[in-house]
């Protein structure tokens, strides 16, 4: 309904980046208002709750940020959409090695300049009310409250909480920091509130007795009263799972993120005239994320939601990155947006349902059958997508039930217009400083998320500009044996001196909420009833330990190492036979036959590898020229590989 500009200013003092000339950046906030008769909305849950202004409109805010050209007419006529994370910005990180920040300003934040030098007009907004403000400017939105006939609404909620550390309190959220606030407790006896604690999902719960814990924070060695923490007399265990449930209060309209990340979109697409600063420069449009947000788009699409209310497509293309199967809590109540499953932890969340591929399958199990983007296809506004994903996604994320049956039996033909790749060896968020961190292991120091996600980009905006298609999906298959299940797995993986090896992998559990959860978002069953796990499997690897199928990238292809997309936890933060939740590890080879025969590694050491430093960068040039002519490497990129490796070879 109307833009509020707080600042508009030069991005990068004032840098030319090629044809596109100088940048600007434009942040403030759009006050929204959504129709709750409107077909676009129907799928939005409690909308019809929500208060209404005299127009009889829900009304809602958000944040924006946008980088564009100066003359937003020198672009490439392309839109991307960064969707934030937790209220933070990943683009300029991602694609220009910028620093990380969520004000860029700076020609540290702008990086190598890569999207300001392709011309792309860069966007941000709010989507998720649990996000807190705080020092770092994260995105907000304001989503209104839901009511009953005037009244608050109240309900049953469940929360798991752990710590890697032994701490006395924890706040509602997804972090240690509050960064996502859940939902307060209707009132701080709630004595109906049940706390269980258990080492692990699979172990029988313990109850905490009512007595040893209340509804406050520890702070300054002393306990505040707070509706929105718990708190217990004994202190947390590490590692452990922690289960409260309670009666909350005040639940968020939260599908209207949702709606306002597709109306900002629309607006800075669509809208004519003086109050648009792109107005008559935007082609097309694409949205991108990572992980969480990559989730949202996959919820996003799910929901139907790439159509505004005027009936216009909202994004061409969509590139989605280490969101494995999973979609999420982004339009439930009294459910957390921020929440997801790993092997350990998060079971309950919710963040894997049927159905779980983009194209029509069936559940033999509850008999559902279904299409994870049926809705986008019916409105005829279905974007093209990569799904781009790592090791780590099939480890803790479920990442083969993107390309397979549920039950793990058949690889499936994904449609004409998805792909899906495996970056062969990664973990979630690219490389580490190679500390173990939570870890057992030094965690992987793969640098893998620039390189392929900016050739991704690249061919998205061929595919939805030109209709150029990109390269077919690379990812493992059960036809050719590169995709095995945890047994074979394990027989196939180096018995490497010192190194303890996983017990299994994440599989979701099929989870019942009960009858109002699809249609209404709404649980009734608290905590969910956990059924028959979907059957997710992993990459096969060779006798190095390293992944054979997927994108394998140089580093990979003519290693230095072992590198994966699991590791094990350390003692010191509990559940040590479990996996660390997103992270991988790097094993380098022993240097020389002598060394690795003494400590019995069965790997084959760097000299009976590569005897000469000319023979491992000829090895290592080959590979990576070979990906940027099958298109999964930019030349730049395969510079930089390069000048990477002669560096390590030199040290």
């Amino acid at each position: 309904m109307r833009v509020e500009l707080a600042e508009r200013s030069m991005f990068a003092v004032g840098k030319v980046f090629g044809p596109a000339g100088a940048y600007e950046r434009l942040k403030g906030r759009m006050f929204i208002e959504t129709d709750p008769t409107n077909e676009a909305n129907a799928r939005i849950s409690d909308l019809k709750r929500a208060p209404l202004n005299a127009r009889g409109k829900v009304e809602s805010w958000t944040d924006f940020f946008l980088l564009k050209p100066v003359d937003a007419k020198k672009g490439n006529g392309q839109l991307l959409y960064d969707v934030n994370n937790r209220g933070n910005m990943l683009a300029l990180w991602t694609f220009n090695d910028g620093e990380r920040t969520n004000d860029p300003k700076t020609e540290a934040h702008a990086g190598h300049g890569f999207l300001m030098k392709h011309g792309f007009s860069v966007l941000w907004c709010g989507w998720n009310g649990e996000v807190q403000a705080d020092d770092t400017q994260r995105l907000l939105c304001g989503l209104p409250i839901a009511t009953e006939n005037g009244k608050t609404i109240t309900g049953k909620a469940h929360l798991e909480i752990t710590s890697t550390e032994k701490v006395f309190s924890r706040a509602f959220s997804w972090s240690p920091w509050g960064i996502g606030a859940a939902f307060p407790s209707v009132s701080l006896d709630n004595a109906d509130a049940t706390l269980t604690m258990r080492p692990h999902r699979g172990a029988d719960g313990i109850e905490v007795p009512r007595a040893e814990w209340v509804f406050g924070r520890w702070e300054d060695e002393r306990l505040i009263p707070d509706a929105t923490h718990v708190y217990v007399k004994a202190g947390l265990r590490p590692g452990w799972l922690y289960d409260l449930v309670y009666t909350a209060k005040e639940p968020r309209v939260t599908g209207l993120g949702l709606t306002a990340m597709r109306d900002c979109v629309s607006f800075f697409r669509h809208a004519p005239g003086e109050t648009n600063p792109l107005a008559g420069a935007v082609q097309k449009a694409s949205v991108f994320g990572i992980s969480q947000s990559g989730r949202v788009i996959h919820h996003f699409l799910f929901e139907g939601l790439n159509t505004d209310e005027r009936g216009r497509a909202v994004f061409d293309g969509a590139l989605i990155h280490v969101a494995g199967s999973g979609k999420g809590m982004f339009n439930h109540r009294f459910r957390m947006s921020t929440e997801y499953g790993t092997q350990h932890e998060g079971h309950l969340s919710g963040s894997e349902f049927f159905p779980l591929a983009p194209l029509p399958q069936n559940d033999p199990v509850t008999g559902e059958s279904g299409d994870s983007i049926a809705r986008s296809r019916k409105s005829g506004h279905t974007p093209r997508i990569l799904f781009t994903q790592t090791s780590t996604e099939y480890w803790s994320r479920a990442a083969s039930l993107l390309h397979t049956d549920v039950e793990g039996k058949t690889d499936i033909t994904l449609p004409d217009d998805v792909r899906v790749y495996l970056v062969a060896g990664a973990q979630h968020l690219g490389k580490s400083d190679g500390t173990p961190g939570i870890c057992q292991q030094p965690r992987n120091t793969f640098d893998d998320r620039g390189p392929v996600l900016r050739a991704m980009l690249m061919h998205l905006v061929e595919w939805v500009k030109n209709g150029q298609t990109p390269p077919p999906s690379r990812h493992p298959r059960l036809a050719d044996q590169s995709l095995v299940t945890f047994d074979t797995w394990k027989s196939q993986f180096p018995k490497i001196p010192g190194l303890n090896l996983p017990t299994h992998a994440y599989q979701p559990p099929r989870l019942d909420f009960g009858p109002r959860f699809q249609g209404e978002g709404i649980a009734d069953i608290i905590p969910p009833k956990a059924g028959k796990p979907f059957q997710a499997l992993l990459p096969a690897v060779n006798g190095d330990g390293n992944e054979t199928s997927g994108i394998v990238l140089p580093e990979v292809a003519v290693p230095l190492g072992t590198y994966t997309g699991w590791n094990l936890r350390s003692p010191q933060v509990g559940a040590e036979t479990m996996l660390s939740p997103l992270d991988g590890m790097f094993i380098p080879f022993a240097k020389t036959k002598a060394e690795r025969e003494k400590t019995g590694d069965p790997r084959f050491a760097l000299e009976e590898r590569y005897p000469t430093q000319s023979e491992y960068l000829t090895r290592l040039t080959t590979a990576a020229n070979k990906l940027q002519a099958e298109g999964f490497l930019l030349d730049e990129d395969v510079t930089r590989i390069i000048e990477r490796a002669e560096k390590v070879a030199r040290d």
